[in-house]
């Protein structure tokens, strides 16, 4: 593969909320110990473009969600020589609020959906409350807004958005969840995004109680094994042991952006 398609991989970590560990399992977890989850937006560099997976949500959204937003994901993205402005590829994995907000930041992007994540958001199971609590309409109505600008490109089930790049429905948290499978230089990496909000939802199959398909939930970590290099290169979508497990992006970025394809830590 030649090197324009090796990329590096950043997580930049924006917000935290505290909580315990029965309320991230399916059944709960018998241990009750502090279990906290950290929100991230991914920013995937190569030698000619940038790609952004996930865009996190605002101050305000975390206001009113309750949720410790640190700082604007710019930030992070600037401190690695990312500027918002200039990104043109953003993948949604998702439209749950913490993860297709912010869009103001990328006016130049064409945004990657799910064909079915955009019918589920749009669609009948939004008329339950506990299905459309994760969900935002102002979110949702902007991507629309997008589609109608030409700034929105569906995808249905595996595609490649760039050489080295694909993304690959897996469902289970959401009716169109999608994950990323990056080449870099430890191999093929998966971003699970909410496939796993942490290593131990996959590694233990016990699944995320936020959940539209728990088949599809349990069948999604036995994708993101087959299409990652090895189990340690995939990493999951909220879990603080990322930012502990990789080293800083540069110095002054510890616990705000780690890199992902450097080796992690013994």
């Amino acid at each position: 593969m030649p090197d324009q398609a090796v990329y590096e991989i950043y997580a930049i970590k924006y917000a935290h909320l505290f909580r315990h560990s029965p309320a991230n399992f399916i059944g709960g977890d018998e241990h009750d110990v502090p279990m906290p989850l950290d929100y991230f937006v991914w920013a995937i560099k190569g030698r000619d473009r940038t790609l952004i997976l996930d865009t996190g949500f605002s101050k305000e959204m975390g206001d009113k969600r309750k949720r410790q937003h640190l700082r604007s994901p710019a930030v992070g993205l600037k401190a690695i020589g990312v500027e918002p402005d200039q990104v043109r590829d953003v993948i949604i994995s998702h439209m749950h609020y913490d993860h297709c907000g912010n869009y103001d930041l990328f006016p130049n992007a064409t945004f990657h959906l799910q064909d079915k994540e955009m019918a589920y958001c749009t669609g009948r199971c939004m008329c339950h409350a506990n299905l459309r609590h994760a969900y935002d309409a102002d979110d949702v109505t902007a991507m629309v807004r997008r589609i109608y600008e030409g700034r929105a490109m569906f995808h249905d089930g595996t595609s490649e958005i760039a050489p080295g790049i694909t993304v690959h429905h897996v469902g289970g948290h959401t009716s169109g969840l999608q994950i990323a499978r990056v080449m870099t230089r430890r191999g093929w990496m998966v971003l699970a995004s909410d496939a796993s909000h942490f290593y131990a939802n996959f590694q233990q199959q016990r699944p995320f109680p936020v959940v539209a398909n728990v088949p599809e939930m349990l069948e999604g970590y036995r994708t993101m094994n087959a299409l990652a290099s090895s189990p340690d290169a995939i990493i999951p979508g909220h879990d603080p042991l990322v930012m502990k497990q990789y080293p800083a992006a540069a110095p002054g970025l510890e616990d705000i952006v780690v890199r992902l394809d450097a080796d992690p830590k013994a």
